[in-house]
């Protein structure tokens, strides 16, 4: 594929929709409210927005300003960043983040099968009726969602073999404004519940003791860190869609506004609503899958809010799913020179094949795990690496200021190239230490 013929976005506020697209995801629903339950309510904010705040304007910014630059995905932004130090190993170490991408990919996907499966029994009133534990049990158990795991595989890739422009673009800017509207519908309905105040209390009073512990400080950072899709992949590769016309620190802020904003609204949702009932809070699929449908069970409409939520839900899984497959999508189209619908087939069937294989509950959360824990945060840092200390002095800053009306000063540069860095590296090592902090 030649740079000429590369597909783009076609506006700023689609590349935006379809980043924010690839941030909000699970994390954001399952994971955030438990976190800010767990970690001193309004005190986990703090650090929380503290991180979103410098990995925004460091990290998404300067994922998307190199694969922008490199006009590639991170094969060959890789590659072209070692390529300027005379060796072209990049190439291949371009191959960690892609791998990674693909592989969470596969194992996003039965999740995504899983929540179609609750979207179609909530509308049909079987997984509204059912006992929760025993429909979650029965669906992620072996081959137990596999067609439902198959519509979401074929959904995304339908998406994605209309382009960037004509399919990605155009389904976030209709999903994703969706997608906020029915959590606000849900927000506001939690609200009048009985019992609904305590969650708000648990979640808006902060218990400042938490800041002294160390584990607020590593979640509120892990949280940021996969909250905002930083990967050396997803993020990449749309960048290198981007027009250089646009301001990439903007675009980069919005998007941390978003997922922000996305991630409360799960919160308003999750926390007082369990809270209404004298539910537990749990961390996982367990909050999602068994907790909630318990909670649309005791509530008045309860079938129509479950409907909402889960349909909500299926919109982020998606976005985010299409994100992760784009990555290995895109290296196949520059490193082979293929069509997007021969790449497209490819790694499709890619992730037939292998996501059968690990369609077990038990195996999808292992390799989730690993793939997340161990892999995904060394991409980011492999990607930090490239752009901010082995391409030349001063092309990162003259990237990223590319689009705006001042260039980025000598603060930029230390952020990025010390601050983002050590805390991407915080990340690998917090993960390894706490078995996970996202």
């Amino acid at each position: 594929m030649t740079q000429k013929n590369r597909d783009s976005f076609q506006s700023k506020f689609g590349f935006i929709l379809a980043c924010v697209g690839s941030a909000v995801g699970m994390g954001n629903i399952w994971m955030f409210p438990y976190r800010v339950a767990e970690c001193g309510g309004a005190a986990f904010l703090i650090p929380y927005i503290i991180f979103v705040v410098v990995l925004g304007v460091a990290g998404v910014a300067g994922e998307m300003a190199f694969g922008r630059a490199m006009q590639s995905g991170p094969l060959g932004a890789f590659k072209k960043a070692t390529e300027t130090r005379g060796s072209k190993v990049g190439g291949v170490v371009g191959l960690i983040p892609t791998l990674a991408s693909l592989a969470l990919a596969i194992g996003y996907s039965v999740v995504v099968g899983w929540i179609i499966k609750y979207m179609v029994g909530s509308f049909s009133g079987s997984a509204f009726t059912a006992n929760s534990g025993e429909y979650f049990g029965a669906l992620c158990g072996n081959f137990g969602s596999l067609p439902w795991h198959m519509i979401g595989l074929a959904v995304c890739f339908l998406f994605m073999i209309l382009g960037i422009g004509k399919g990605i673009e155009k389904m976030n800017k209709v999903i994703m404004p969706i997608f906020f509207c029915l959590f606000i519908v849900l927000a506001i309905r939690v609200a009048f519940l009985d019992g609904a105040a305590a969650g708000y209390v648990y979640m808006f009073k902060p218990e400042w003791s938490q800041l002294m512990n160390p584990k607020t400080w590593a979640y509120a950072l892990g949280q940021a860190f996969f909250s905002l899709s930083l990967a050396g992949s997803g993020t990449l590769v749309y960048g290198s869609y981007l027009s250089k016309k646009e301001n990439v620190i903007s675009c980069a802020k919005n998007v941390a506004i978003f997922d922000t904003t996305a991630a409360i609204l799960a919160a308003l949702v999750i926390i007082p609503s369990v809270f209404a009932f004298g539910l537990d809070m749990s961390a996982g699929p367990g909050l999602m899958f068994i907790t909630m449908p318990n909670v649309f069970q005791m509530m008045p409409f309860g079938q129509l809010f479950m409907i909402v939520f889960f349909v909500a839900v299926f919109f982020a899984g998606i976005t985010s799913l299409v994100n992760l497959f784009e990555s290995p999508v895109e290296a196949l189209q520059t490193k082979f020179g293929l069509s997007r619908k021969a790449s497209v087939a490819i790694i499709a069937a890619v992730g037939v094949i292998v996501g059968v294989m690990i369609e077990n509950g038990d195996v999808v959360s292992t390799w989730m795990d690993v793939v997340s824990i161990y892999i995904v945060p060394i991409g980011a840092l492999l990607a930090a690496i490239m752009f901010f200390w082995v391409c030349p002095k001063g092309f990162a800053q003259e990237q990223v200021s590319m689009g705006r009306p001042k260039k980025v000063g000598k603060f930029y540069y230390v952020l990025t190239k010390y601050v983002f860095v050590i805390l991407t590296f915080a990340v690998i090592v917090l993960g390894i230490a706490y078995g996970g902090i996202g």
